[in-house]
């Protein structure tokens, strides 16, 4: 009887397993957005609105409404990973890769998701589960499996990142250009990008180190000559809206920053706004 119960978990098992890795059936979004917790955190509503209605967000000319046609249904997807940054999407192996394709041990789910890839009402998933999130094979990185023949097939990437990799940029100009060089190299030739450094964080001393690890990524962008279009996500003027705001940020019951990491959601709307003519302006730059 024993045996038996063992045998009927394991061939349950195996068929969970086959739902999960199979990504028959699925529908690309035409626009994809990719980051790190901040999009759990806060961004992810911000970024899901402002791309699903970029024409009254961007007010485009006669032609570049004519150009928008070629992003098709514009249904937008929205992943942020937590602890994640370029290395952990071009890693084939290892702890980089680790932080997309392992479980959670303690929430058993490590990302945000919204929008056209997820229409329940629970944000929360584990990459590597479901047919939406099916990034993870041996000997593959996370984009190697995402941009495979027949599953993702974005119109217009926009990736975010900046927080988790700020040391390395920060310190190694020639560690930017390396990531940015694996990443092109992964990337579809033929797919318009962007990039986008992500939103200040509360203190002075973090959001020193990301502007310069932004530097050193903004020039690494322009040495490889990147198709991509860069858009700095840290202005003066998004640094003087974040930085020291607590009101942009997560606060404990005495009313003190508990994450200054993470801007807020209302924090993410703001930052669009202040970003709206740099976006605006990738965009239409890639799909001319």
């Amino acid at each position: 009887m024993r045996l038996d119960r063992w045998v009927f978990g394991a061939v349950l098992n195996a068929l969970v397993m086959t739902t999960q890795v199979s990504a028959a059936d699925f529908v690309s979004p035409e626009i994809l957005i990719l980051g790190d917790s901040q999009i759990s955190f806060g961004s992810g509503p911000a970024f899901l609105e402002f791309f699903t209605d970029i024409k009254e967000h961007c007010h485009p000319d006669q032609q570049q409404t004519k150009n928008l046609k070629s992003l098709g249904e514009m249904r937008v997807g929205v992943i942020g990973v937590r602890s994640t940054s370029i290395p952990s999407w071009t890693a084939r192996r290892g702890a980089a890769k680790d932080t997309i394709c392992e479980e959670d041990r303690k929430w058993r789910v490590n990302a945000g998701t919204y929008g056209f890839i997820n229409m329940t009402k629970n944000k929360y998933v584990q990459i590597g589960k479901g047919k939406e999130y099916q990034f993870c094979a041996p000997k593959k990185s996370a984009f190697e499996e995402m941009f495979r023949k027949d599953y993702y097939d974005p119109k217009l990437l926009l990736m975010s990142f900046l927080g988790n990799s700020a040391r390395r940029w920060a310190d190694s100009p020639e560690a930017a250009i390396s990531d940015v060089q694996e990443m092109m190299r992964q990337l579809p030739p033929s797919m318009p990008c962007i990039f986008m450094t992500t939103a200040p964080a509360y203190s002075a001393k973090i959001v020193d180190l990301r502007l310069r690890a932004q530097k050193n990524l903004m020039s690494a962008f322009e040495k490889t000559g990147s198709r991509c279009t860069f858009v700095p996500g840290a202005t003066p003027e998004t640094v003087a809206a974040n930085q020291g705001n607590k009101h942009y940020f997560r606060l404990n019951k005495s009313g003190m920053v508990k994450d200054p990491y993470h801007p807020n959601q209302r924090a993410a709307e703001n930052f669009f706004a202040l970003e709206m003519d740099g976006i605006c302006n990738a965009i239409f730059d890639q799909i001319d």
